[in-house]
């Protein structure tokens, strides 16, 4: 078998990034209208890739998910983090976010915050972030998602 590599984003990549994205977000039964209100927030740019920390998983050069850091230390945000849903769990979510745990400390980071989906929350949670608020979605007026932390 394979092996999964973890890796810079390209700036080439970032309409593959932005499709994966969306196919993990609709993942969870989310209709259509509620896509398209999400699909901007959802869009990876090559100026994000060139701006921020954008980190993909890959198996014989098919993405299969990535994550995104923004922030200055020591609290960064965890941006985004997203597994391509065929893959869902085998272990490519949390191999990736050890990776920007271990990404982040290197920066300089203590910690980082996620606004997460509320279907991803036990994910984060079972990863040893804590809940420490909510936060109002940038896309979704009235929507509330989960603010946690998680320690790196």
């Amino acid at each position: 078998m394979v092996a999964v590599v973890i890796r810079r984003d390209r700036a080439h990549e970032a309409a593959s990034i932005t499709e994966l994205a969306l196919r993990s977000k609709a993942h969870w039964g989310y209709d259509e209208a509620f896509m398209r209100q999400v699909a901007d927030e959802l869009t990876v740019t090559p100026e994000m890739v060139r701006r921020c920390d954008v980190v993909v998983a890959e198996r014989a050069g098919r993405l299969l998910g990535f994550y995104i850091i923004q922030g200055q230390p020591p609290v960064g945000e965890l941006q985004a983090l997203f597994v391509e849903p065929a893959v869902m769990g085998r272990q490519v979510g949390r191999m990736l976010l050890e990776h920007a745990k271990n990404a982040a400390r290197a920066h300089g980071f203590t910690c980082l915050k996620i606004d997460s989906d509320p279907h991803a929350e036990g994910f984060y949670l079972k990863m040893g972030a804590v809940k420490i608020g909510k936060v109002p979605s940038g896309a979704i007026p009235g929507r509330f998602l989960p603010m946690l932390k998680i320690e790196v």
